[in-house]
């Protein structure tokens, strides 16, 4: 039975597009507190850090990687807060394929976290090591972290720009040492959704079935969650990302925006409670000290807003202005007054605030209405709306 809050093309809904998603939920895999950290400029307290952690685990997110401890003293501290949170959420940490890195996670008592280690000849020329020395520290760093009980997904860095043949042999001694998950990882946004596809795919069939694969990209060509949707039709069962994509550069794929695609255009369950993620996603933007474009997909303050007297004439009806419910991410619609607003929007705001105005008057409030608006460069306020109704209207005002 189609959703009844979701009105999506039924193009989507065509056997060649939708056959080859998998029917399994997808989970997510939160790095908020660690990749999206690494924002140029942001800073997380640990208390910060645990306040964030509890709202990911109210939005449904199965995993949170509460950071890097063993170079910030700041990170051990949130890891101790979140881990003794009792958060529904896996508690992971992130760590170098260096015994050095893991200690310090045996010492905060975690027991599950990414290793990773760079694959790509670039990556490994810039270290200024060779692929038999990024094999060694791979094996023997994922061997110690199983034998001191932690859970190891192991992380390719720069994946997607990897030989294929070294990161299908690194990705197999990975797990022949002990890693029990693998991450395919596009470090730079180096790839299309196609490329996304085709290398999750491949990953999949080098490994067997029964590992989960893990997709980790960023955004810089603008394609994450494209590349996201892209790596779970490849056979990716765990997506990486952040809330509001924040990162390095132009950022990591945005969990919130990925869930929302999966579940409106390709009916892909998700383990993600879309009406909770405007209130999170605002948490994690006033901590980090930055305004979110009111554009944005899901959580920008526009989307449900209408200025545009032709668009406030289908009002009545959502399905025909929006691809979904509002009520779907929590959101309100409505109407706002400006230049391009015209009698219907006029009427809506009325009817908002309950004011009577004459047929003959609506005309030349909406002309004042356009007036003052052009002169501030905004839309208007409800006080300044009312103004214009007492000015031109004075017997109909409340």
């Amino acid at each position: 039975m189609p959703d009844s809050k979701i009105w999506v093309s039924q193009l989507n809904a065509r056997r060649e597009i939708r056959s080859p998603f998998p029917k399994t939920t997808v989970r997510f895999y939160d790095t908020t507190l660690r990749d999206g950290e690494q924002t140029v400029g942001v800073v997380f307290s640990p208390q910060q850090k645990l306040e964030i952690a509890c709202k990911l685990d109210q939005l449904g997110v199965s995993r949170i990687e509460a950071g890097f401890p063993r170079v910030s003293p700041e990170d051990a501290k949130a890891i101790e807060l979140i881990r003794t949170a009792n958060l529904s959420a896996e508690v992971w940490g992130f760590s170098r394929a260096a015994r050095e890195d893991l200690r310090e996670l045996l010492r905060l008592q975690l027991c599950a976290s990414v290793v990773e280690a760079p694959t790509s000849d670039l990556k490994l020329q810039a270290y200024g090591m060779s692929r038999d020395d990024v094999l060694k520290r791979v094996v023997d760093a994922v061997c110690y972290a199983r034998q001191n009980g932690i859970r190891v997904a192991f992380f390719a860095v720069d994946g997607t720009r990897s030989d294929l043949d070294f990161l299908r042999q690194i990705y197999l001694a990975a797990l022949e040492a002990g890693a029990s998950e693998i991450v395919v990882a596009d470090t730079l946004g180096a790839c299309g959704p196609e490329a996304a596809e085709f290398l999750v795919s491949q990953v999949c069939i080098w490994i067997g079935a029964g590992v989960p694969v893990h997709w980790h990209g960023h955004n810089d060509f603008g394609l994450a969650t494209a590349c996201a949707v892209a790596a779970v039709r490849g056979g990716a069962t765990w997506i990486q990302g952040t809330m509001n994509g924040m990162g390095e550069r132009a950022g990591n794929a945005d969990i919130a925006e990925i869930a929302l695609a999966l579940r409106c255009l390709y009916e892909v369950p998700v383990a993600l409670d879309l009406g909770k993620t405007p209130e999170v996603s605002e948490l994690v933007a006033r901590a980090a000290g930055y305004t979110l474009d009111a554009w944005k997909p899901l959580v920008g303050e526009n989307l449900f807003v209408r200025e545009s007297g032709a668009v406030a004439s289908q009002f009545h009806l959502p399905e025909a202005i929006e691809p979904y419910s509002s009520e779907l991410v929590n959101a309100r619609r409505k109407i706002v007054l400006g230049k391009k607003s015209g009698l219907d929007s006029l009427d809506w705001k009325c009817k908002e605030l309950g004011l009577s105005v004459p047929a003959e008057r609506r005309g030349r409030i909406l002309a004042e209405v356009k007036k003052r608006a052009t002169l501030k460069r905004r839309v208007l306020t409800n006080q300044e709306f009312l103004e214009i109704v007492t000015e031109l209207a004075p017997s109909k005002t409340p």
